[in-house]
């Protein structure tokens, strides 16, 4: 896609964007100059943070090979940013060619690439959605045709809810989801934490981060409710680099606070 095909009226290239800047940490292109120039002024702030995408995404495949060897073969992926290589098809399809997932994001310029990058991929769809609207989700076409809920779905929440400040809507967006979901599936969930860095580059980071859009880190304490009926699968909710490395060269192993991150992967009961 050329990225004359990015700037629908929904898309505002004067504006930097999250999931725009993320893929720039990830070493990715469909960002505009806005956001490389905001995400080098981040870097500025937090020199790690493309260890710290990098960290997320590592999780991400380690939680996707985990849910797969459980025996699940659909995926609810809200959330998920533009693809970039190692996307959450990718990794399921490759270890059971029937998997089925379904990527959600409110960003028009993630949906748009989801899309042009499944093409031709009749078990994967990428629909726009808000997690605040989660029956909207649910409910949507593309859902019901490819993911059967009355079967276990592992749903994939990576780096999402951080940007839901309000704890009303967060605690109530995850209870609707985990409702919908059956006995056996899976919940994966990657949330932003304070306390990781020193506290001035935390404040410095936060409001510089709060130009683009709100952010609430929250403490282990307050994100374990989000797991309720849920039985935490080993290592339970840890920093992000330690839930299930493959090797002690891991991407942030050595420094596990650098991911700003919890991970955690609950089974429902």
């Amino acid at each position: 896609m050329s990225k004359a095909d990015w700037k629908t009226d929904e898309v505002d290239p004067g504006k930097p964007n999250a999931a725009r800047m993320y893929d720039y940490f990830l070493g990715g292109y469909h960002n505009f100059e806005v956001d490389r120039a905001f995400a080098e002024q981040v870097l500025q702030i937090t020199p790690h943070l493309r260890l710290t995408a990098q960290i997320n995404r590592a999780f991400l495949r380690r939680a996707t090979r985990y849910v797969v060897d459980q025996g699940l073969d659909q995926i609810l992926d809200i959330g998920s940013g533009i693809p970039t290589v190692g996307n959450v098809h990718e990794i399921a399809q490759g270890a059971n060619p029937a998997a089925r997932v379904v990527y959600v994001d409110i960003d028009p310029v993630a949906v748009a690439h989801s899309k042009a990058i499944l093409l031709g991929n009749p078990l994967a769809a990428a629909i726009r959605g808000d997690v605040r609207a989660p029956e909207e989700i649910l409910n949507h076409a593309d859902v019901t045709r490819l993911l059967d809920l009355n079967r276990p779905v592992a749903i994939v929440m990576a780096a999402l809810l951080h940007w839901v400040p309000d704890d009303t809507q967060a605690y109530a967006a995850v209870r609707r989801l985990r409702e919908a979901m059956v006995p056996g599936s899976c919940l994966v969930i990657v949330h932003g934490v304070p306390d990781t860095q020193p506290q001035e580059a935390a404040e410095r980071l936060n409001k510089a981060v709060d130009r683009v859009t709100l952010v609430k880190n929250r403490t282990p304490a307050e994100i374990l409710p989000f797991f309720e009926g849920t039985e935490l699968v080993e290592p339970g909710l840890v920093l992000t680099p330690l839930w299930r490395p493959e090797g002690p060269d891991d991407v942030g192993l050595d420094k596990p606070e650098i991911g700003l991150c919890m991970a955690g992967v609950g089974r429902k009961l």
